[in-house]
């Protein structure tokens, strides 16, 4: 392959992963929805089998998309496209989403600090709100940063 189509491959790797991560998120975000109006939460809760893959689904989503952030995804393309899909300019958005990521995650934890004062709250719903928040707020602040940049 010549270095024109590995830059093409590149490019569209990187208008892709910019449309596909706001979708995620969304997704990911109404999954835990379900959860904290399902049946899903609150202690003593979760021993049926639908529970169980419920939440083995919720593990995976939260890995792939953690994996997808980290590495840039894009995992069928070879590892020259995947090198230049993830520039410095992408590094760097990479880097802003995971500090906005882990701002968001720690004032998540000090909301549910304040409010366990208040109310007893259960682990298992503890760390998917700060999972949540932080996959969220990470996915969202890169799809937005890739894609200003694309428009530019």
């Amino acid at each position: 392959m010549d270095t024109t189509s590995d830059a093409a491959k590149a490019e569209r790797l990187s208008r892709r992963r910019a449309r596909a991560l706001p979708v995620l998120a969304i997704i990911f975000i109404s999954q835990q929805i379900n959860y904290f109006t399902g049946s899903g939460s609150g202690s003593g809760s979760g021993g049926r089998t639908v529970d169980h893959i419920h939440i083995s689904a919720w593990i995976v989503l939260a890995i792939v998309m953690l994996l997808a952030l980290t590495t840039g995804g894009g995992w069928i393309y070879s590892r020259s496209v995947r090198a230049l899909a993830n520039d410095e300019s992408t590094r760097a958005h990479r880097d802003d989403s995971f500090r906005i990521a882990f701002l968001a995650a720690m004032t998540s934890c000090i909301l549910l600090y304040v409010v366990s004062l208040f109310e007893v709250l259960d682990g298992r719903d503890a760390v998917h709100l700060v999972m949540t928040v932080g996959i969220a707020s990470a996915l969202l602040r890169f799809a937005w940063l890739e894609r200003r940049a694309h428009r530019e």
